[in-house]
């Protein structure tokens, strides 16, 4: 804030958000882009940082400049596409008054052939020259045309990735999870795990959000280094995190996730910053087969229990929402009456 107070920034939600991201050097590329600015940046010139490293929160803006962009684009298009019709039917009138002459005349002179001739051959010239002309102003049209495409198709990207860790986010994690239940296989081979790093709030109490911030992304490198390229990872929350995993069994699935829990549990988190040792950082998983829930919201609240056990019975361990059903089958069978 004294930063920005000093640069003569206003105190936007959406300033904050750069100023955060430039100062603790979060995001190099868009530090260098708030120093470039000078001493005195304008809220345009922001708003272009905004909507190139924050798309998600720019989507308004960068969809209507997409429109604006097509609307004019696709009207040019039209004006080409209707000029092009007029240049034909008057070539095309040429084309018939030169045959009903030719049909009209039982004798032709060596002078009148060459006349019509010479109307022909100006008439053809002509439709080549504007047709070369229309090819070419089309052209421009396509290369503006995917020029957006090719905007709206990062913004897209931008808008589904979690900006601190860069791997996916709650948006298209809600999205992915509702695809299993589309068909019976993806109900059949699909499982959810969730993760949940263990006392972050005081992580970020003890050594500030800059260094949870770190925290955060090391993490989330080391559960998307750590599983198939083709497994989804996902940032869903403050300090929780989604894996969807396809085409294996609970047990593989169990193996899976207590893998990776236990690769961040021997992560060295050391000089984060300097002089910063957080010591152990560790993570509590559930886990819940596809088969197990009725559906996306059932699968993520039964996974949820599962991190939820997890952290009841000690943290720094993987649960299988089977074993609490289970569970739960024995306790009710106990008091059941015949």
């Amino acid at each position: 804030m004294a930063t920005m107070s000093q640069m003569g920034v206003i105190g936007l939600p959406r300033n904050y958000e750069i100023f955060y991201e430039a100062l603790t050097g979060t995001n190099a590329a868009l530090s260098l882009e708030v120093i470039a600015l000078g001493n005195r940046p304008t809220q345009e010139q922001l708003d272009l940082i905004g909507q190139k490293f924050f798309a998600q929160n720019h989507g308004q803006g960068i969809v209507e400049h997409a429109r604006e962009i097509l609307a004019r684009e696709l009207e040019g298009v039209a004006n080409l596409l209707r000029n092009e019709q007029t240049h034909l039917e008057r070539y095309g009138k040429v084309l018939d008054e030169t045959s009903s002459g030719l049909n009209s005349r039982t004798a032709m002179s060596q002078e009148l052939l060459q006349k019509i001739v010479g109307v022909m051959a100006v008439a053809t010239a002509s439709k080549i020259d504007h047709g070369k002309h229309v090819a070419t102003a089309l052209s421009d049209k396509s290369s503006e045309l995917e020029s957006v495409k090719s905007k709206l198709e990062e913004y897209k990207k931008l808008a589904d990735t979690d900006p601190l860790t860069h791997i996916w986010n709650r948006r298209a994690f809600d999205r992915r999870i509702a695809k299993i239940y589309n068909d019976n296989r993806g109900v059949l081979f699909s499982a959810l795990i969730l993760a949940d790093i263990d006392r972050f709030k005081d992580i970020n109490d003890r050594h500030g959000h800059p260094v949870g911030d770190k925290i955060l992304r090391i993490i989330a490198s080391i559960f998307q280094s750590s599983v198939h390229r083709d497994m989804f990872v996902a940032r869903t929350g403050g300090e929780e995190f989604a894996l969807i995993v396809e085409g294996t069994t609970e047990e593989a699935t169990f193996e899976i996730a207590d893998r990776v829990r236990l690769l961040v549990a021997q992560t060295q988190f050391k000089d984060i910053q300097p002089g910063v040792n957080c010591g152990q950082v560790t993570v509590s998983m559930g886990v819940c087969m596809a088969s197990d829930a009725d559906s996306a919201e059932d699968l993520y609240a039964k996974a949820d229990r599962a991190l939820y056990r997890s952290k009841l019975i000690g943290r720094n361990r993987v649960t299988r929402y089977s074993t609490i059903a289970e569970r739960q089958g024995k306790n009710w069978m106990l008091y059941k009456k015949d």
